[in-house]
């Protein structure tokens, strides 16, 4: 059975700083494609930062230069540093675990991000 467990959302004052975490089970984490997806209310879900299995990132440019994405393929997690947030980085973020031939895609829970002073 694959899960991913997401962790680490709350609410911050803007100009704080947030790390959430991905922990996978039930699937060859190194071969995965791990991204991060945001959804505002009333807005498309979008892609914040995605890491391929060798390191390689990209971001979306809102966020280029405050978020940084990681991943341990020993602990099967994968991490988004988030600083500098702002009111506008409010959402509910989600974990998404992309395999290499787009065979198979899974999803997080998703964890809730309120930047707000």
């Amino acid at each position: 059975q694959v899960q991913l467990v997401e962790s680490g959302g709350g609410l911050v004052q803007p100009g704080g700083s947030l790390r959430l975490s991905c922990a996978a089970s039930g699937i060859t984490f190194s071969i995965y494609t791990m991204g991060w997806y945001r959804q505002a209310p009333g807005k498309q879900r979008e892609l914040v930062a995605s890491i391929v299995g060798s390191g390689n990132t990209a971001y979306l440019d809102s966020v280029k230069g405050r978020f940084a994405i990681s991943r341990d393929n020993v602990k099967n997690t994968a991490y988004l540093q988030m600083n500098n947030l702002k009111p506008e980085d409010t959402a509910v973020y989600y974990c998404n675990a992309d395999r290499f031939d787009k065979k198979a895609d899974y999803w997080g829970q998703g964890t809730q991000v309120t930047v707000s002073s």
